[in-house]
């Protein structure tokens, strides 16, 4: 299956749900075209891998050149519900200790703001 990326906002945060793989070609292509696109938009994204199927190298390569990107921008970039593939996939090459990973979209968009009761203690 081709990926598909389905785009979101909530208020200044966009997510992205995606649909498929992120393999060698025009789907990692994609991905990386829409993530630095968005990056001149937002300082805050949520990449949704619920639905990813599979991802190669080439895709690990687009989420690390992604990550770094943002952070060279003074954006970040949050990772939410991860597939089983693609948990497997970060966990075995160590690459999930770079990244902040959240088990909803939901989660990764609250961190965003820091908490009002953590701060006032």
């Amino acid at each position: 299956m081709a990926l598909k990326l389905d785009l979101s906002r909530t208020k200044d945060i966009v997510v992205i749900r995606g649909r498929g793989r992120i393999v060698f070609g025009e789907e990692a292509d994609e991905l990386r075209r829409v993530i630095l696109g968005l990056l001149n938009e937002t300082h805050r994204i949520v990449v949704n891998l619920a639905g990813i199927e599979s991802i190669d190298s080439s895709g690990l390569g687009v989420l690390v050149a992604s990550f770094i990107s943002a952070r060279n921008r003074g954006a970040k970039i949050k990772f939410a519900a991860l597939s089983t593939q693609v948990r497997g996939v970060l966990t075995t090459t160590k690459i999930d200790r770079f990244f902040e990973i959240y088990d909803s979209s939901q989660e990764a968009i609250k961190s965003f703001y820091p908490d009002p009761e953590a701060a006032a203690g």
